[in-house]
């Protein structure tokens, strides 16, 4: 259990919640510096250690460990046995926020139970005093601030926001009550691959300025009956990328904005935890016409 020892020899902090480890190292090239007693620091031959700074032993507990040669790099591989078992890779998440951040909190709490097989690897905030950044760096969490903001020196730039998220790996892009518009820079880096959230039924109640509480007044406003949460891809535009999830919710008579947003929000948590699973699980599906479906686990052959 080479892997197991490098780690604890390294990691001595407490455990966290990731699930999958890299672990890259390179031997010394001559056998006379092979001694056990060798360090990363003393020794011009070895590479970079790579691995997470708060990974313990004993969050080993469970794992798979692969050991592959490249060169003259080995790297052990830590795997969840339940990773092996669904050949289904997880998927890495980058989460945005300006606000409060409860689908960004659901989200988490998802992974770390287990309902989504992917983890939030980074939080990038238009707001860095907004609850959801405070959520994220309560639990550990890399918070980035973007855009960049005149009073405040930590923003980067679009170039650099996608450079940061390939450093992190980001498979998905999720937007939990990010009000910016997306640049066309992460747009292109990351195609049929960003998600937002909607508290209406697009494409009725959409596009810049409807958001929040703004969108239930507008809608109680305008008499329609129904509303909910739609789920849709991210294009250059605000609200017009393809639909991938939608959930009805009753207008009732005598709502008033505060009720409606509180039943909405209610299904927005279940439907968006509910779709990033798909994701995760490679369920989401294009048709030929570009509109993407959900494929069911439990029965392949049925979509929705």
């Amino acid at each position: 259990m080479e892997a197991q020892r490098l780690l604890s020899g390294f990691c001595s902090t407490p455990p966290i919640q990731n699930t999958k480890t890299q672990v890259f190292v390179k031997f010394p090239l001559s056998s006379s510096s092979s001694s056990s007693s060798a360090s990363f620091a003393q020794s011009q031959k070895w590479v970079s250690f790579k691995a997470c700074p708060s990974i313990s032993q004993s969050a080993l507990s469970g794992k798979v460990f692969q050991c592959r040669n490249s060169g003259e790099r080995i790297e052990f591989l830590a795997y969840d046995k339940e990773d092996l078992r669904s050949g289904i890779r997880r998927k890495k998440l980058a989460v945005f926020v300006s606000g409060g951040g409860s689908n960004f909190r659901s989200i988490h709490e998802a992974c770390l139970r287990g309902s989504i097989h992917g983890d939030i690897v980074v939080v990038v905030t238009s707001k860095q005093g907004c609850g959801g950044a405070d959520y994220a760096r309560d639990k550990g969490l890399p918070v980035i601030l973007f855009p960049k903001r005149k009073l405040e020196a930590d923003g980067i730039s679009p170039a650099d926001l996608v450079a940061t998220l390939r450093s992190f790996e980001v498979d998905f892009v999720l937007l939990a009550g990010y009000l910016k518009l997306i640049p066309a820079e992460l747009i292109q880096a990351y195609p049929r691959s960003i998600l937002n959230i909607h508290p209406s039924l697009l494409p009725a109640f959409g596009g810049k300025g409807n958001y929040g509480m703004k969108v239930h007044k507008a809608v109680i406003a305008s008499g329609a009956r129904y509303t909910g949460p739609t789920i849709h891809f991210v294009d250059e535009h605000y609200d017009t990328g393809r639909i991938l999830a939608q959930r009805v919710v009753p207008v009732l008579a005598k709502d008033t904005a505060e009720e409606l947003a509180a039943r909405v929000l209610r299904e927005e948590h279940r439907i968006y935890v509910e779709v990033i699973t798909a994701l995760c699980e490679d369920r989401v599906i294009w048709r030929e016409d570009g509109v993407p479906i959900i494929r069911s686990k439990e029965n392949p052959n049925e979509y929705s």
